[in-house]
């Protein structure tokens, strides 16, 4: 009985590694479509809860949401403007900067050579050169800045899923045949990705507040840019605000030294700390965490995927599909592979397990009374 089973069950599994493959090759084909919808609906998320604050001091919902996309519109056009002539004066002085970062390398390694740690300066160029990092910078942001030329587009779709965002819980029900609304785990699904996001994009334009400050201070150029390097980067946890950083510290040590290099990268390791280790957790609680190698992978994988705004989505992305796991058992044991708090999940399955077998046993004696 159990030998035509098994040809079924992997037949199977080949099917749904087969739909995957397809699924995943028509999104990358549609990319050009997909980026601007994943980006729009990334936005509507970040915007509906100040929707409903606004509504709830009477103000029109059609109202709120034309102040709200006129804010957006004109903070976008100032930081696009801001953002653009930094980086086209950063890409004209990039070559500059270049042989001049790979001359201050050199003086590296000569002071290396005088404690007697011999470096050959090709052989380490050959294998890492350092002005990567800042060629690898403007062309990401240029990669985005692709993707904001369809503002009007963004802007539009924006509009019309804030509209439809109050409708959206109940068709979810509709659609997994829950007239009732008795599957409380959609419920709680779209409450943790709004929660999510929100907390995560405060935090993120904090990071990038202080790291604008601060650069001013110290005095590196284009400080406006590398705020906004921090801000996008901040999504990505753990390897996020090192990528953001390396540039900045590169800069300040061609433009003033290793004392303004070392200065600007506390700069960074104090605000990511601050932000990273005490407010964020303190708003958005435990259990949202992903472990450090899933982050890495998911920069790889939604960045192949999506392009530049896949790496810089890639940890919303991943958490979303984490979030969607955990509201439904049969995809829980992948969430836990997900994320990085096992001993936390361990010890709660093991009260859940123990409670319902507390609750089994009552039962089982209530029946036999």
């Amino acid at each position: 009985m159990t030998r035509p089973n098994a040809p079924s069950a992997a037949y199977r599994g080949f099917a749904v590694m087969a739909f995957v493959v397809i699924i995943l090759a028509g999104i990358k084909a549609a990319s050009p479509i997909v980026v601007p919808f994943v980006l729009s609906s990334f936005l509507a998320v970040i915007c509906n809860p100040a929707i409903g604050l606004m509504t709830k001091f009477r103000v029109p919902k059609w109202l709120a949401v034309i102040l709200l996309m006129g804010f957006i519109v004109l903070m976008g056009l100032w930081l696009a403007s801001v953002v653009g002539s930094s980086v086209n004066e950063f890409s004209k002085q990039l070559p500059q900067y270049r042989v001049q970062l790979v001359e201050q390398f050199a003086w590296i390694l000569n002071k290396l050579h005088s404690f007697n740690i011999q470096i050959s300066k090709d052989q380490v160029l050959a294998y890492f050169d350092p002005g990567m990092a800042l060629s690898m910078t403007t062309n990401m942001l240029s990669g985005v800045g692709n993707v904001m030329a369809n503002l009007f587009l963004i802007i539009l779709t924006i509009v019309f899923m804030l509209f439809e965002a109050q409708s959206l819980p109940k068709k979810l029900h509709l659609a997994l045949d829950d007239p009732d609304m008795r599957l409380k785990q959609i419920d709680r699904f779209l409450q943790s990705v709004n929660q999510y996001m929100v907390i995560k994009t405060l935090v993120s334009l904090a990071t990038g507040v202080i790291v604008g400050v601060g650069l001013t201070i110290i005095g590196v150029d284009y400080a406006m840019l590398w705020a906004v390097i921090a801000f996008l980067f901040n999504y990505i946890p753990n390897i996020g605000s090192i990528i953001a950083a390396i540039p900045a510290v590169l800069l300040a040590f061609i433009q003033l030294g290793p004392a303004a290099a070392g200065g600007t990268a506390l700069l960074y390791v104090g605000a990511n700390m601050v932000m990273g280790n005490m407010i964020e957790p303190k708003f958005m609680g435990r259990g949202l965490g992903l472990s450090t190698l899933v982050v890495f992978l998911s920069l790889i994988f939604w960045g192949w995927l999506l392009g530049s705004v896949g790496m810089l989505l890639s940890v919303p992305l991943t958490m979303v599909v984490k979030i969607a796991l955990e509201s439904s058992k049969s995809g829980n044991w992948l969430a836990i592979l997900l994320s990085d708090d096992v001993e936390d999940k361990f010890v709660a399955n093991n009260t859940e397990n123990s409670s319902s077998d507390g609750d089994d046993a009552d039962t089982s004696t209530t029946e036999s009374k």
